[in-house]
């Protein structure tokens, strides 16, 4: 590990890698060695969810968590796997192969600077697979060479924690519903309030179901949602979920730090 430079002391560091320099990334990296990564998707969101809404919320919660707790965090990975929400104006996609280079190059580059605990924070659940992919094949690439990997990685969902559910629960009830949930859309609305939006749903909460692709996706969910009532999203919701999201990321991202690098899930 580096010599910690006197004149960058952690707590004079931007915990974003994006308004650091190099020697201030240099400095934190002589006390650290994690980061968070932002990773979401930029698709419809319903009538009054933002396109952003799945990038928006991690980023908000790890640039939060990274101020009050010290951990830097890197830029926020924007496009995701969306091609089923592809029939709705605005909406952009990845190939799951371009997803998985990206997060491939991505993860190298900061292991060549001496990152070695990397933790992808989603907004998105059609990035799960396919984030899990792209650690498969950064772990094999060591494997395969016989050595073993310099880096561990994980991945954690904002939405799936302990504390954030149980929110959820009260806040909503089962109208939260799989997506353009109320949940989502409060956290998005904390993070801009001069973007809330106030629109009649109907029917009040949307239907739930399966869908192919994405002119199926449209045809059997004609505004976007699917077993939610956004129409509750209000930023005061957001203020709370972004509390208990930051509650769980915090566990999350300490016990990383003191895992030995095991493959997530191994």
């Amino acid at each position: 590990m580096r010599r910690p430079d006197p004149s960058h002391r952690l707590q004079d560091i931007p915990m974003r890698l994006d308004l650091s320099t190099w020697q201030e990334v240099e400095g934190y990296l002589a006390s650290s060695a994690g980061i968070l990564i932002p990773i979401g998707s930029h698709e419809q969101h319903g009538p009054n969810g933002l396109i952003g809404t799945d990038a928006i919320c991690p980023e908000t919660v790890a640039r939060t968590f990274g101020e009050r707790d010290g951990v830097m965090v890197g830029p926020t990975l924007g496009i995701g796997v969306a091609q089923h929400h592809l029939a709705f104006a605005g909406s952009i996609s990845l190939r799951p192969t371009t997803l998985i280079a990206m997060i491939r190059d991505v993860v190298l580059s900061l292991v060549r600077h001496g990152f070695s605990r990397i933790y992808f924070l989603n907004g998105h659940g059609g990035n799960i697979a396919t984030v899990q992919a792209a650690f498969a094949e950064i772990y094999g690439e060591a494997s395969y060479s016989g050595r073993e990997s310099p880096v561990s990685l994980r991945l954690g969902n904002w939405f799936a924690g302990r504390r954030v559910r149980e929110l959820t629960r009260d806040l909503y009830g089962d109208t939260d519903g799989s997506h353009a949930t109320a949940s989502e859309v409060s956290l998005s609305y904390h993070a801009y309030p001069g973007s809330v939006k106030s629109v009649a749903m109907s029917p009040t909460v949307a239907p739930n179901g399966r869908f192919r692709d994405a002119a199926d996706y449209r045809r059997q969910f004609p505004d976007g949602r699917i077993g939610s009532d956004p129409s509750r999203s209000n930023p005061a919701d957001g203020a709370r979920l972004l509390d208990a999201a930051i509650d769980d990321l915090r566990a999350s991202y300490r016990d990383l730090l003191a895992a030995p690098w095991v493959p997530d899930g191994a």
